[in-house]
């Protein structure tokens, strides 16, 4: 056989208002229907999401997660953190639903999550990237702990183990490089908004702020500073 197709459903307490979310993020809807089971389809270009409605369904205990490979997770990132702004008047980043921005995950595996209504797992992820360890880039000392913590509070969802992971190897490495020590402030300022510490997000991103980096470092941490600072100030 050739040519066959598999959907796989996601679930929500509300489907109208995960219609509404997916419309925000740039997807239309495609197809609804309301009996015999609620059923929807969202589509944005080749990306199709298959939703059902489920009473009294609880979204903080979702299990649903699809993985979606795109050609450039970044630039989709863009476009859905811009609707969302446009709705919401801020970046979700905790809470359901929610966005997490593009990262290095682990090793080359490049991405972003989403997270919709229904607690469901959108995992972007640029296409052609792998997971498999003989072909990850080696991490040692403070960035390899990043990549830890990145993997318990990006793709795990556990905020609190991924700050305290980082809060240890912050100590441990507190004479790393700067760049690393940078890129650790500002992951840990972003966690701390997740959990609503707002406080120790402020002096988490000054701490970043305060570090003697090259022009070349500061260039390419631009984008986290310019994110870190975005959350830290629409508290």
């Amino acid at each position: 056989m050739a040519n066959e197709r598999t959907y796989p459903l996601l679930p929500c307490g509300d489907l109208d208002e995960a219609i509404s979310f997916y419309e925000t993020l740039g997807f239309r809807k495609t197809y609804r229907q309301t009996r015999p089971n609620p059923y929807a389809t969202v589509a944005l270009e080749d990306i199709q999401i298959h939703l059902f409605g489920m009473e009294r369904f609880d979204p903080a205990q979702s299990y649903g997660s699809v993985i979606i490979a795109v050609p450039d997770p970044d630039s989709l990132y863009h476009d859905f953190a811009a609707g969302l702004r446009k709705t919401y008047g801020k970046l979700p980043v905790a809470g359901i639903p929610r966005i997490l921005r593009p990262r290095k995950k682990y090793g080359t595996v490049r991405g972003f999550s989403v997270v919709d209504p229904g607690g469901n797992w959108l995992r972007i992820y640029k296409l052609g990237d792998s997971e498999q360890e003989d072909s990850a880039e080696k991490a040692e000392g403070l960035a390899q702990i990043i990549y830890v913590a990145a993997r318990l509070g990006d793709a795990h969802g556990d905020e609190a183990l991924a700050l305290k992971t980082l809060e240890n190897g912050l100590l441990r490495f507190a004479n790393a490089g700067s760049n690393d020590l940078a890129k650790a402030y500002l992951y840990r300022a972003e966690l701390a908004v997740r959990i609503k510490d707002y406080e120790l997000a402020r002096s988490s991103l000054t701490a970043a702020e305060s570090l003697e980096l090259t022009d070349d470092e500061r260039t390419a941490l631009t984008d986290e500073f310019a994110h870190v600072t975005e959350l830290v100030n629409q508290k």
